[in-house]
């Protein structure tokens, strides 16, 4: 199809969101605001559940994870999104490109797999209550916890190959705030129609498989539950909701970035900001705020500053 990189390219031009300075300006400002809030919202959630030892149990331990995967999902594009605001040229060096175009795909791959952790987690912990710390014992749940970065890892070293050995040699402008495969593919000088569709499978069958798993095991979940008590269902559906609203979140702007494109630009920056920024933003929010546990954790870690002496 090509050989060798033949790239004379050494930077790209992204076209960012907006044109307007006062536009930039105030995107700027509440880009900053949001990652801000992203970073130390994650960060607090980590340390609560590391010094907390009411969290210690698979359930927070793999919340932490995904906490510690949305902050870097977040640390990805929006710092040189935050940065470009106010700059007049607005380029990234093509290591940079390739570099965003891996991690991006890296922790995006591995945040569907965890995903696919914490709904096994939750199988067995409501329709295996007996044997739950058995099975997800420290030993089960950090192998886990690797796997789901192995399948990033492979997911993210596939689009490296391939992108590495592009020939480019003309047409640098992408029209986004960062570099992203099906985006950069198209300024390769090559008929780009079949390695298009071929990237698009590739991502599609990991976003699809962990999709498909996700619904296998909360339909099972909620078949259980329904055979229960209605105090234990109603705990059960409420930890459930919460997980499942994180999927939805995650899932949907990606099937319409990678499986499903669009191919209308506003839309594409539209899903391709909530994906970056939204999703690490809300995950957080939602867990902590639907969470009794968490809640209590962040009253007590409050508690400890406020009131040394009254900790127990």
């Amino acid at each position: 199809m090509y050989g060798g990189n033949q790239s004379v390219v050494s930077e790209f031009v992204l076209l960012g969101l907006a044109h307007s300075q006062d536009t930039q300006i105030i995107l700027f400002i509440a880009f900053l605001i949001l990652y801000l809030i992203i970073v130390s919202g994650n960060i607090v959630i980590m340390i609560l559940i590391t010094t907390d030892h009411h969290l210690h149990s698979p359930m927070y331990f793999l919340l932490a994870n995904l906490s510690f995967v949305d902050m870097w999902l977040s640390s990805i594009s929006t710092p040189k999104m935050i940065t470009d605001f106010l700059r007049e040229n607005k380029t990234i060096s093509f290591a940079g490109c390739i570099s965003q175009i891996f991690f991006a795909h890296f922790i995006a791959a591995a945040e569907m797999a965890l995903l696919v952790v914490m709904a096994y987690d939750r199988y067995v912990a409501i329709c295996k209550p007996l044997h739950y710390f058995t099975i997800m014992s420290l030993k089960r749940c950090t192998g886990l916890v690797l796997t789901s970065w192995t399948i990033g890892f492979v997911h993210a070293m596939s689009y490296l190959v391939v992108t590495v050995q592009l020939p480019f040699c003309g047409p640098r402008e992408i029209d986004s705030f960062f570099c992203d495969m099906p985006l950069v593919i198209k300024l390769a000088c090559m008929d780009y129609y079949q390695l298009d569709n071929l990237m698009n499978g590739d991502c599609g069958v990991v976003a699809v498989t962990c999709f498909i798993l996700l619904l296998v095991s909360y339909t099972y979940i909620l078949h259980t539950v329904r055979q229960k008590s209605k105090a234990g269902a109603s705990k059960a559906l409420s930890t459930c909701s919460a997980h499942i609203t994180v999927v939805m979140i995650f899932f949907v702007p990606c099937f319409f970035i990678y499986v499903w494109p669009l191919n209308i630009t506003w839309v594409d920056k539209f899903l391709a900001v909530f994906y970056s920024v939204f999703t690490p933003l809300l995950n957080p929010t939602i867990y902590t705020l639907r969470n009794k546990e968490m809640k209590n954790a962040m009253k007590r870690l409050t508690g400890y500053y406020i009131d040394p002496k009254g900790k127990t």
